[in-house]
């Protein structure tokens, strides 16, 4: 926008030495607006699809399902699983999670 400000200037308003600085210095802050942006996406990580289950928390509401941020998922496990048990997801296939028992730490508080 700030590009095109400056060459409706340059064109009809500022004087001959002048547009050629208004367009520059025009051209440079979008330069520099657009690889702000840029660096500002790309420096969050991935918030939607599978790869979002891997290191969650959920709970298991019986021996092959758990709930995970509300929804309820079959899961393959080595141990078997109590209702109201945590785990935490290590893995997926397809749609099968891999999970294991969350362990407490001594002083950290299970959330």
């Amino acid at each position: 926008m700030l590009l095109v400000l400056a060459l409706a200037l340059a064109l009809f308003v500022l004087p001959s030495p002048w547009g050629v600085v208004a367009v520059a210095a025009a051209a440079v802050v979008e330069i520099a607006e657009t690889g702000f942006w840029i660096w500002l996406s790309r420096r969050r990580s991935v918030q939607v699809g599978a790869e979002t289950l891997i290191g969650a928390r959920g709970e298991a509401v019986d021996g092959a399902l758990v709930r995970v941020d509300g929804e309820l998922w079959q899961v393959r496990t080595d141990a078997a699983l109590a209702p109201g048990e945590a785990v935490r997801v290590v893995g997926r296939d397809g749609l099968v999670l891999e999970v294991e028992r969350e362990t407490v730490e001594s002083g950290t508080p299970r959330t």
